[in-house]
Parts: structure tokens; sequence; C-alpha cells
């Protein structure tokens, strides 16, 4: 079985406590819960996708520990081809830190372990993945110069080529933007990228045109509950959110993601794989925790606003 979707990114354990609110600085809370969970914002595309309809398969690295070995069982559990994730020895796996407040906003630490050692040479030792691939999914949670050389590679290749460029701090390299058909920012990142304020599908959508201008294929900015506003060189579209009630937004960018591109790899439209993506998104929401609250393929399909 060939992989139409294949992720080159992050696997982390998320260790995830509740708290009525986000702890200042210096202060400590009494927290109400902790459990560990898979993630990774890598990990959960994978999942999202698998989840979803497409076939996957995950390129990344994990420490050869406990965690690492959980998060490889996780991966292959959800029927993801796995061959290319690599166990670094002497390294522990990559964590985030999670504090999830009463009103379901999250604060999060992360600890790259594995992921630092996603390099260019790993990606090429399986290049075939990226070969047989339809969509290729990045994000920036592992090394940048990994990150441009997997942009690149897939664009020589004519896949189609989606970067959620999530944590973002800044503008990301000129030359990346040419190597990109869809960039999956959410307001936060949007600003970062631009510079520009974005709080609204207007703000979104004058981001997106910065964005457009840089050279970048298309543009689908997530703005939670306020939707999701989609541009092209030729069209701007916004797409309301589906109601729900929130219950933890982890992981709710990474299952929009993955449902995006599954539905693109099914080859659905891009208005039809916005959709599926928000609706999975939004159920995902519903729930607690990163990959437990991703929803099938059959959840999405039978969803009734």
């Amino acid at each position: 079985m060939q992989a139409k979707v294949v992720i080159v990114g992050s696997l982390n354990m998320d260790l995830v406590t509740r708290a009525p609110r986000l702890p200042r600085a210096g202060e400590t809370l009494a927290g109400q819960s902790f459990v560990t969970v898979p993630g990774g914002k890598g990990a959960n595309q994978a999942v999202a996708a698998a989840r979803l309809g497409a076939s996957v398969a995950m390129i990344g690295c994990v420490g050869d520990d406990a965690y690492g070995e959980q998060l490889r069982s996780a991966l292959l559990t959800e029927g993801i081809d796995c061959q290319a994730v690599t166990t670094i020895a002497g390294e522990s796996t990559g964590v985030a830190l999670i504090v999830v407040d009463d009103n379901s906003q999250n604060a999060i630490v992360i600890v790259a372990g594995g992921n630092g050692h996603v390099s260019a040479s790993v990606v090429d030792g399986f290049d075939v993945l990226l070969q047989q691939a339809e969509v290729i999914i990045c994000q920036l949670e592992v090394p940048e110069s990994t990150v441009g050389h997997v942009l690149k590679r897939g664009h020589e290749l004519g896949k189609t080529v989606i970067l959620n460029p999530a944590p973002a701090t800044g503008p990301l390299p000129e030359q990346w933007y040419g190597w990109v058909d869809y960039l999956i920012p959410n307001e936060s990142e949007a600003t970062a990228l631009t510079g520009l304020p974005v709080d609204s599908p207007a703000s979104a959508e004058s981001a997106a045109k910065t964005l457009l201008a840089s050279g970048v294929g298309k543009v689908v900015v997530t703005l939670g509950e306020q939707g999701a506003l989609f541009a092209s060189q030729e069209r701007v579209e916004h797409f309301p959110a589906p109601r729900v009630k929130p219950v933890d937004t982890t992981a709710a960018g990474d299952t929009f993601v993955g449902g995006f591109a599954a539905a693109l790899a099914d080859g659905k439209s891009e208005a039809e794989a916005i959709r599926f993506g928000q609706i999975a998104a939004a159920l995902s929401v519903t729930r607690s925790g990163a990959q437990p609250s991703i929803p099938t393929f059959a959840e999405v399909q039978g969803y009734q606003p």
C-alpha cells in the first residue's frame, strides 16, 4: 500500500495537566488532573490523516526510551507506516508540557529531544516514501534546515506540499514560499509570519494576501470559532466554523491539517477539504487530549450541525 500522505515532523509525549487557569510567572497552582498522551504536531497530523481516511507514512525521530516505544506503538495501532520513525541512541524522546485551563485554553512548553535529530540525511534515507506520496506535510517542530529540504524535494517531485508553520516565531525563509502549495497558519502564526495583527476574517485576508505576494501557492488561515479563511490569487472565501462546546483545543489545528490533507489525497475539492477538516477539528475540541481527541472518518461523515 503506497502512502498517499507523508508527514515529516515531530513525535512528542504530551504531559498534560488541567488547572483552573494558566499560572502567572513565579506562581504555583494546584492542578486538577495529570495524564500522558501521545502527541507532537507531526504525529498528531499523521494520526488525523489516517483516522480520516488516508494511507499515511511518518518520517521522524524518537529517543531510546519508554516514551519513544509508546509513540511508535500508538502510530502502528492507527495503521501508519513507521519504517521511517528512527530511534536515536542516547537521546530522550520529545515531550510537550501542557497546561489546560477551565476555559479550554492551553499553554505549552516543548523539549525537542529526538525531534532535533530529524535531519536531511534521515529524510533522504526514506526518499521512496516522498516519491510515493500524493501529499507531503511539514511543520516547524523539527530543524528548520530539514523543513526547507523537504519542501524543496516535495516541490521537485510535483507533490502537493502543505506547510503548517507551527510554532512560528517570525517570517519564513523567502525561498520556502515558492515550494509550498498550501500554507496553513492559525491567527498567531499568521501574525508572526507577516507582522500584521490577525484576529478576524478581514484581518486574515490581509495577512493571506501578504503571504500570497511572497510566492506561496494558497493560504488557509484557521481562526478557531471564527472559521477559516481561504485565499488564492483568484479568490478569497470565508468558511464559518461548526458550532460545538469546547472542552480542550489541543490538537484542533493538527486535526484540521490532517483532515484537509486526507480529503485532498482522496480527490476532494479545496472547499470540500476545508469543510471536512473543520468538522474533524470541531469534533476534536469536544474531547480531551491530543491524539485521543481526533475523530474517525465515520464520525465526520455522520456529523449533524
